[in-house]
C-alpha cells in the first residue's frame, strides 16, 4: 500500500512539471504537434524497455483495449491539456484540475460499478461549485479565451477519469508497462493523424530550451509518470487513487509561481480551494465520520 502511494505521488509531481512545460511550449508548438512528438518519442522508449525486458505485446489481438485507452488517456487528454494551456496559465490549469478526482470517482462508478456515499455526493457538488467560481469574472469578451481554455481542461479531466477507470478495469489483463505501451502506440497514431493538414512551419519556433522541455514531457512526464501512476492505481485501486490528484493543483500552482513567475487571483484561490475540499470529501474511500468513529473505538480498546 505504501509503495503504491509513493508511485502515485511521483506521478503527480512529474505531471505538474508537464503543465509547466506545456505552458512554456504554448508559443513554440501547436498542441496536437506537441502531443504527437511527445508520444512518438515515449512510445519508442517504451518499446525499447519492453524489448529489454523480453516482454511481448499483442497490439493487434488486444487492439480494442489499447485503442480505447490510448484515445482517452493519450490522445484526447494530452491534446486538450496542451490546447487549454494556450489560453490559461499553468497555475489556472492546475486549479481547474482539482475537478479531476471527481471525474475519476464518477467513472469508477459508471465503468467499475463502485459505490458512492452521501459524503461523495456532497463532495461532488462542492467541487463543482468551486470550479464554477473559478470561471466567475470571465464573462466579458476579453476573457472569452480563458472560458474556452477552462472548458478544454474540464473535458481533459473527464477524459482522464475514463482512462483511470479503464486502467483499473484492465489491470488483471495487462501489466503496467504493457498497458501504457499499447495505449501510447495507438494514442501517438491518433495524434499524428490529427496533425495532417493542420500544422504550418511558421507555427513552429524551437530553441534549446524548448527542446529540453520536449525531452522532459516525452520521458519523465510520459514514460516514468504514466508507469508510476499505473502501478499506483493497480496497487491501491481507482477510487483510492483519486484523492492524490488533489496534489496536482498545489504542485502546479507552486511550480507556476516559482518557475514561470505567474500570479494567481484571489477568486482563483477561493474557487480552487473549494474544489479541492470538495474533491477530498468526495474521493476519500471511507467516509470521514466513519473513520473518526473507528479511530475513537480503537482508542477506547
Amino acid at each position: 500500500m505504501k509503495r503504491g502511494i509513493f508511485y502515485l505521488i511521483m506521478a503527480i509531481v512529474l505531471w505538474s512539471g508537464n503543465y509547466i512545460c506545456g505552458r512554456f511550449l504554448a508559443d513554440a508548438l501547436p498542441p496536437h504537434l506537441l502531443n504527437t512528438i511527445r508520444w512518438v518519442i515515449s512510445t519508442i522508449i517504451l518499446f525499447a524497455i519492453l524489448f529489454y525486458k523480453k516482454k511481448r505485446i499483442r497490439l493487434i489481438l488486444n487492439w480494442k483495449e489499447f485503442f480505447i485507452s490510448g484515445f482517452f488517456g493519450i490522445f484526447i487528454f494530452s491534446t486538450l491539456l496542451y490546447w487549454g494551456l494556450n489560453y490559461l496559465t499553468a497555475s489556472q490549469v492546475g486549479m481547474i484540475t482539482a475537478f479531476t478526482p471527481i471525474s475519476i470517482l464518477l467513472f469508477a462508478i459508471v465503468l467499475l460499478r463502485e459505490n458512492i456515499s452521501r459524503q461523495g455526493l456532497i463532495g461532488t457538488v462542492i467541487s463543482v461549485i468551486g470550479v464554477f467560481i473559478l470561471f466567475l469574472g470571465k464573462s466579458n469578451a476579453e476573457e472569452a479565451g480563458s472560458w474556452f481554455g477552462g472548458i478544454l481542461i474540464i473535458l481533459a479531466s473527464l477524459s482522464w477519469g475514463i482512462y483511470t477507470a479503464l486502467s483499473k478495469k484492465y489491470s488483471n489483463k495487462f501489466d503496467p508497462l504493457t498497458f501504457i505501451t499499447g495505449a501510447s502506440f495507438y494514442g501517438a497514431i491518433l495524434s499524428a493523424i490529427s496533425c495532417i493538414g493542420t500544422v504550418r512551419v511558421e507555427h513552429i519556433q524551437m530553441t534549446l530550451e524548448t527542446w529540453l522541455a520536449v525531452v522532459y514531457v516525452s520521458t519523465l512526464a510520459s514514460v516514468v509518470a504514466f508507469i508510476a501512476w499505473q502501478i499506483g492505481v493497480q496497487q491501491v485501486g481507482a477510487s483510492y487513487s483519486a484523492p492524490f490528484m488533489n496534489l496536482m493543483p498545489v504542485c502546479t500552482l507552486l511550480f507556476g509561481i516559482i518557475l514561470l513567475n505567474e500570479t494567481v487571483t484571489i477568486i482563483s484561490l477561493i474557487g480552487g480551494s473549494i474544489s479541492i475540499v470538495g474533491a477530498l470529501l468526495a474521493s476519500f474511500p471511507k467516509p470521514i465520520t466513519e473513520r473518526f468513529l473507528t479511530q475513537k473505538r480503537s482508542e477506547k480498546l
